[in-house]
């Protein structure tokens, strides 16, 4: 059982967020015009969408995104259960020599990155990979830093971290939740 303890962020909270974080990108990648944004699913597709979105009105430019389904490129593939659910990456672009920021809602333990980089390979050869995630919550496996963070956080192994966007949870929210012993 899941309770949530406490809200991290509102709506207005998640908006300014990707506001800050659209012009990080745009001042780390002034060429936008070679930058696509790929979320990795489920949650971090809406986010690149918003931060593409956010980009638009900045500059004015369309931003290419892409959604990334890493469920085969996973390694802990057996411990999901015999079918996994598989989404399908969505990607009807070129990646080859552009700048790629791969989006995700929560960086823990680095390995959900791993399988993005590994499986984003697969589509070309890009200039550069930059990871962008809305929280990172720390307890990191693997040596993956984020090159744009909305938020950092300290959370405790038995914390969850829920990020919950309207198009899918129906609310816009990043909340603290805990496993019931």
């Amino acid at each position: 059982m899941v309770r949530e303890k406490y809200r991290l962020m509102d709506p207005g909270d998640v908006r300014r967020t990707i506001k800050r974080i659209a012009h990080q990108i745009i001042e780390e990648i002034p060429d936008i015009e070679n930058l696509v944004l790929v979320g990795i699913k489920t949650r971090g597709v809406p986010l690149a969408r918003m931060i593409a979105e956010e980009i638009e009105k900045i500059s004015g430019k369309q931003i290419l995104v892409g959604a990334l389904d890493i469920t085969f490129y996973r390694d802990d593939l057996s411990l999901v259960g015999e079918k996994p659910e598989v989404k399908g990456t969505e990607m009807d672009f070129d990646i080859t020599g552009r700048d790629v920021v791969l989006v995700d809602d929560v960086l823990y333990t680095g390995r959900t990155t791993r399988a993005a980089l590994d499986e984003i390979m697969d589509y070309g050869r890009p200039r550069r990979v930059k990871l962008c995630v809305l929280i990172d919550r720390g307890h990191r496996e693997l040596p993956i830093c984020p090159d744009f963070v909305g938020k950092t956080i300290t959370t405790t192994k038995k914390e969850i971290v829920k990020v919950k966007f309207e198009e899918i949870d129906g609310i816009t929210e990043v909340v603290i939740a805990e496993k019931e012993a």
